[in-house]
């Protein structure tokens, strides 16, 4: 398993946490997921194997947030 630290802009509140979280954990190879809202990002567990960067952006996306970047 591997981390990744992905920012994201446009949370507010827990109900945005909570948003983003349910979104990431549902990409396939995702393992965890812990959304930081006063820090602007999710840190994710993943399967390296199986997780796909650009799946956790459309994801974030869809949920009507941004996707800023991302760090290992």
């Amino acid at each position: 398993m591997r981390k990744i630290i992905i920012r994201v802009g446009g949370m507010s509140c827990q109900h945005c946490a909570k948003a983003v979280e349910r979104a990431l954990l549902n990409i396939e190879g995702v393992d965890s997921v812990q959304v930081e809202l006063a820090n602007s990002r999710a840190i994710v567990t993943y399967d390296e194997a199986i997780f796909n960067v650009q799946e956790a952006k459309r994801a974030i996306v869809d949920q009507g947030y941004e996707y800023l970047d991302f760090s290992e």
